[in-house]
């Protein structure tokens, strides 16, 4: 089985909450609480250097999911009885999910190349 990485961010699912966060992330940056999506994303977009590494990832079998955390919630959370806090990155172990890259230490990454290099030393 290939491997599984989990990218599960600090935001809800849905066009309205996208809207809000796309407004929060260009107006009060500071402010905003999901630290995984300024290091993977622009306002608009994802940045260059992580679709590239995150391409690579998976042409070379690693398998990646992208989760907001209520969809994380409905799809893992009764199955594995895990809480976390978000984001988080985390890894499928034999007996469920390990973390990978905890809430804290995302907030300390400045950028995306600090993220790519974080998960290649752990993978």
């Amino acid at each position: 089985m290939s491997q599984k990485l989990l990218f599960i961010y600090n935001a809800d699912s849905g066009i309205r909450n996208a809207i809000v966060d796309v407004a929060h992330k260009v107006l009060s940056p500071s402010t905003y609480s999901c630290s995984l999506c300024q290091l993977t994303h622009g306002a608009l977009s994802e940045k260059k250097v992580w679709q590239k590494f995150r391409e690579d990832l998976e042409a070379k079998g690693t398998r990646l999911e992208f989760l907001h955390k209520d969809e994380f919630g409905k799809k893992y959370r009764s199955k594995f009885g895990h809480k976390f806090t978000y984001p988080i990155v985390l890894i499928e172990g034999n007996s469920g999910f390990e973390i990978l890259v905890r809430t804290q230490e995302l907030e300390t990454l400045e950028t995306a190349q600090n993220l790519i290099n974080v998960v290649k030393e752990r993978i």
